[in-house]
């Protein structure tokens, strides 16, 4: 299925040369004057080798046909990440390289999307948001109150982030499993 450069996102895959490759990063870039054009990062299937294309953001792609579905975490081992399909509990085994560094916001049961051609497992979608605790952070320091102002703070998965001031250890916070960027403190 032929898509433009511009409609491509992260974690869809594409034919190249007959060659399969999983998008990391796909950007737009639309300058004043020139043509826009579309970065894409990806890895190819076959070996993991990671290569950057660039196309005008009109240029057709051919997409690969790929099914997506929904699975539960169970563990970690020495093959991968441990997945079920909840419909059939058929379980699935995850390489490291294909959730790459997401793997540390990965926790029992949580619902993950992933990407199977022809059975194979070659890219996930984690949730977009996740509720970790704050492990350790620096005390406020009195006449801190400009709202821009945020602290290094450590969660509790081991992943460093920064936080507001008002943010202190033992408090839940919900974070972009994206950057791993502080959103807002937890409702539970």
């Amino acid at each position: 299925m032929k898509v433009i450069a511009s409609q491509i996102r992260k974690g869809n895959v594409v034919e190249i040369d007959n060659q399969l490759y999983v998008v990391l990063k796909a950007e737009s870039f639309f300058p004043g004057k020139g043509t826009p054009t579309t970065q894409i990062d990806m890895r190819r299937l076959s070996d993991g080798v990671k290569t950057v294309q660039r196309y005008r953001t009109t240029e057709q792609v051919e997409r690969a046909f790929i099914e997506t579905k929904s699975h539960t975490y169970l563990y970690e081992d020495t093959h991968g990440y441990a997945f079920m399909n909840m419909d059939s509990y058929e379980q699935v085994s995850v390489p490291a390289d294909v959730i790459g560094d997401q793997s540390v916001y990965l926790a029992e049961n949580m619902e993950c999307q992933i990407s199977l051609y022809n059975g194979v497992p070659v890219a996930i979608e984690l949730p977009a948001r996740v509720v970790l605790e704050v492990t350790e952070t620096e005390p406020v320091t009195k006449g801190q109150t400009a709202s821009s102002s945020y602290k290094p703070a450590t969660l509790s998965n081991g992943v460093r982030t920064t936080v507001p001031p008002h943010i202190s250890a033992g408090t839940r916070v919900v974070i972009m499993t994206e950057d791993g960027s502080y959103v807002e403190r937890a409702k539970d």
